[in-house]
């Protein structure tokens, strides 16, 4: 696999193998069931999802557990995370870089990221938006760190690997989507937590 930023060796590599092994467990998927039952409860009719850096593939297992019949497909750049995604037998797996071109034969209901966005090199966030558009049929939908204006924050000792910014306004008015929900869940929650996320969800 050939790379174009520091930020993809970097969750290829060492790194990315430490986050799999500090993120699992049936809590965190059950936090998945009641994020993304929010989420879809304003997108009717979705039979086929794919997300873009699925790691271990958590959000997927959260997404078969709520239906069972959900076609889904996922993209990763660890091999050890692809690997223990592929494993868990709830979603097509594909090995590599989320900032090659990606393209399907049949678009997907739903395209959408969680926690992703805010590690890609902002240099290359088109090409991720790119992906994201194009995979999708109707909605696509991003669960990030969110900022009104890009900045960037030293994650775990690391300069340059974590970013916030509006990522939903820039797929909004880069590709003239329409905003339809949109939701905060905050890492005091009682009893599905979730990292100080904001997600948007968005229709063509």
């Amino acid at each position: 696999m050939t790379f174009k930023t520091e930020q993809e060796r970097f969750w290829a590599g060492s790194f990315g193998d430490e986050y799999l092994k500090r993120n699992q467990g049936e809590a965190i998927i059950a936090s998945n069931v009641a994020l993304f039952t929010q989420i879809l409860r304003s997108a009717p009719g979705i039979t086929s999802i794919v997300e873009l850096g699925c790691n271990i593939g958590l959000n997927l297992r959260a997404l078969k557990r709520m239906k069972s019949a959900f076609e889904l497909s996922a993209y990763e750049i660890n091999p050890n995370a692809a690997a223990e995604a592929r494993a868990a037998g709830v979603a097509t797996i594909t090995e590599g870089t989320i900032l090659d071109e990606l393209s399907a034969e049949t678009p997907y209901d739903l395209s959408f990221t969680k926690g992703v966005l805010i590690h890609i090199n902002p240099e290359q966030l088109e090409k991720v938006y790119a992906n994201l558009y194009r995979l999708s049929r109707r909605y696509i939908m991003v669960c990030e760190y969110y900022n009104p204006s890009p900045v960037t924050v030293n994650y775990r000792g690391n300069e340059d690997r974590l970013f916030k910014r509006d990522f939903a306004g820039e797929l909004i008015e880069r590709y003239n989507l329409k905003l339809v929900d949109y939701g905060f869940v905050y890492h005091r929650d009682n009893y599905f937590p979730q990292d100080d996320v904001t997600w948007f969800l968005m229709e063509k």
